[in-house]
């Protein structure tokens, strides 16, 4: 079964330096934050690494989540596909 990756921004503490932390059904792994980066490609290497963790490949995509500091990534390659059901939802969105 596919699963979405998600990942989340951990500030500093009095013994960590700030982290993002990536994680899924299968796993997770934490990363330190990298001041030189953008916010978003520090989230898509910690993904990254946890799909390099699980072997995992393939192309992944992601976008932030709502009403977090957070991303999810999915792998493009497999997993459920609502593309053919457009024709299903009724107008309006409903």
């Amino acid at each position: 079964m596919a699963q979405a990756i998600t990942t989340k921004y951990l500030p500093r503490t009095e013994t960590k330096p700030p982290r993002i932390k990536a994680q899924c059904q299968g796993g997770s792994t934490t990363v330190d934050y990298n001041d030189d980066l953008e916010p978003a490609d520090n989230h898509a290497i910690a993904a990254m690494q946890l799909a390099v963790k699980l072997e995992w490949s393939g192309d992944f995509v992601g976008g932030g989540t709502p009403g977090s500091d957070g991303y999810a990534f999915v792998n493009v390659d497999r997993g459920l596909s609502f593309g053919a059901h457009f024709e299903l939802m009724p107008r309006g969105g409903r």
